[in-house]
C-alpha cells in the first residue's frame, strides 16, 4: 500500500532589493523619518501609520541591527534614481572591441606604415587587433614570408601589445591576435 503525498504548496518568488511596507516582519524597528531625523524605537504598525500619513513608503535601509532601521521614503523615486546610476555606469564603460587589418605578403613600406599608425591607434584606444594575412594564388606557396611579416609586427608593437593568439593558417589566410598591454 503505497501513501499518498500531499502536494507542496509553492513557495512564493523572492523580491529584490529592501524590504518595503507590509513586507517587513519585525515587531519593533527604530524609525528615520523623510527629513532624516531619528523618531526612535516603535512597533511596525505605528511606523506604517507615519509613512501612510507622509504620503510615502516604509523601505528597511539596515535589516542587521537590532531593531532594524527603517526610513519614510519614496521607494519608486529611489529605485529610478538607481537604476539611472547603473544605466550610466554602463554606457561609460569601454568593451575591448576586436579590429581586423588586413596584410598581403609582399605589402609595399608605405602602406605597412599607414596600418601601423592604424593598429596603433587601436592600442591606445585598448581595443585588441586581429591581423589577417590573406594568401591569393602562388602566394600560397610562399607562407614563409607571411610568417615573417607576421614576426616583424610582433617585434614593432612590442612594446605596447602581447600576442594574445600565435600566428596560424586557417585556409587561405594566417591570423594573428594582438592584445593591448
Amino acid at each position: 500500500m503505497t501513501i499518498a503525498q500531499r502536494p507542496q504548496a509553492a513557495q512564493s518568488p523572492k523580491k529584490e532589493g529592501p524590504q518595503i511596507n507590509e513586507d517587513i516582519r519585525a515587531p519593533r524597528v527604530l524609525l528615520i523619518d523623510e527629513k532624516g531625523e531619528k523618531q526612535g524605537e516603535m512597533p511596525i504598525d505605528a511606523a506604517l501609520d507615519a509613512a501612510k500619513e507622509a504620503g510615502l513608503d516604509l523601505v528597511m535601509v539596515a535589516p542587521d541591527n537590532d531593531p532594524p532601521v527603517v526610513k519614510i521614503s519614496d521607494y519608486g523615486k529611489q529605485r529610478f534614481a538607481e537604476q539611472k546610476k547603473k544605466a550610466e555606469a554602463r554606457k561609460k564603460q569601454k568593451s575591448a572591441d576586436l579590429k581586423e587589418i588586413k596584410l598581403r605578403p609582399n605589402i609595399d613600406k608605405h602602406d605597412y606604415e599607414v596600418k601601423g599608425r592604424s593598429i596603433r591607434r587601436f592600442f591606445e584606444e585598448g581595443d585588441k587587433v586581429k591581423i589577417t594575412m590573406r594568401f591569393r594564388g602562388r602566394e600560397m606557396a610562399h607562407q614563409h614570408l607571411g610568417m615573417e611579416l607576421l614576426a616583424k609586427v610582433r617585434q614593432d608593437f612590442s612594446d605596447v601589445a602581447k600576442v594574445e593568439q600565435e600566428p596560424k593558417l586557417e585556409g587561405r589566410q594566417m591570423v594573428m591576435v594582438l592584445s593591448p598591454r
